[in-house]
């Protein structure tokens, strides 16, 4: 009798391409999976893959097969989704964030989803946009909160919020009456985020202008690093007011005010398409809404400094 364990195995197989990357995806072995793809396959009474090279392709009976296990698995996700209770949704969600999110509303999304989804585990990399794209392309994390929206073949995106960009600086810097001009910014370093990042390269591109000399430009992938320079009075950061909030409450930074304009940060939950991927589109809905509220809270905050 055909089970569901075996139908998925199956499935991760061929959308992983090999036995190791599917028992990875299901936490098991790679002879785990081979047992279960020979008993499926003698279930059936076909082959389903060809395992002739390195990489496991379905046979014209295996992607027939295809067809079949997608819809049994979406079925059942939804089922579960719809019809059990919150604690059936269980396992464990590789989650890919970028660090704004983390000095943002991480905390009470996780929090939220310890309360609702008790028997669901998270698995947490923090990472720049590019690193946590290639990782969810490569099927290594199931759900990635980044700069977006993205625009690659097969995947979701679903808004969470937009984030926009300050100067900060210390007080002892002096800067903090009246406006600020490209000149002056200039004349000190800028911390930003890490080359390869879309951050980086704007505010890169917004000081090359033929009238200002090289500006020194410091990037680090640790924003817990920018701030901190930036209270030492090491520069000027460039990155969104909402992961400071506190540092301009008690005075520690200045939001400068200059007329240099940089566009806001987008971030969006992105996820690969995916039969089994209820689970997924619930934890993104969920960050949104929290993202939202934790916006709105922000705002009034902010528009006091």
């Amino acid at each position: 009798m055909l089970d569901f364990r075996s139908i998925e195995t199956f499935l991760w197989v061929v959308k992983l391409g090999s036995f190791r990357g599917a028992a990875a995806r299901l936490n098991t072995t790679q002879p785990a999976i081979s047992q279960r793809i020979a008993q499926l396959e003698r279930e059936m009474g076909v082959k389903l893959l060809n395992r002739d090279h390195r990489v496991a392709s379905p046979t014209p009976s295996g992607r027939q097969m295809m067809v079949y296990a997608e819809k049994l698995i979406g079925l059942r996700a939804a089922m579960v989704a719809e019809v059990g209770d919150r604690s059936a949704m269980r396992g464990v969600m590789r989650l890919g964030v970028a660090e704004t999110i983390v000095h943002t509303w991480l905390p009470r999304l996780v929090k939220s989803m310890n309360e609702v989804y008790p028997n669901l585990s998270l698995e947490i990399e923090v990472d720049i946009t590019p690193n946590l794209t290639a990782r969810l392309l490569a099927q290594e994390i199931e759900l990635a909160f980044v700069v977006g929206p993205l625009s690659a073949s097969g995947v979701h995106n679903r808004l969470l919020a937009d984030y926009p960009i300050g100067f900060l600086a210390s007080p002892s810097l002096g800067l903090g009456k009246g406006r600020v001009t490209p000149a002056e910014l200039a004349r000190f370093p800028i911390i930003t985020f890490p080359r390869k990042t879309k951050p980086y390269e704007v505010v890169r591109e917004v000081f090359d202008r033929p009238e200002l000399p090289p500006i020194r430009l410091h990037a680090s992938a640790s924003l817990a690093t920018v701030i901190h320079m930036a209270v030492e009075g090491l520069g000027i950061a460039v990155i969104p007011d909402a992961i400071v909030e506190n540092e301009l409450a008690d005075g520690r930074l200045q939001l400068l005010d200059t007329d240099l304009a940089i566009a806001p940060l987008t971030f969006t939950a992105s996820w690969l398409a995916s039969p089994d991927v209820v689970a997924v589109e619930r934890v993104a809905e969920l960050a949104r809404q929290i993202a939202q509220s934790s916006l709105a809270v922000d705002e009034p905050a902010l528009a006091r400094h």
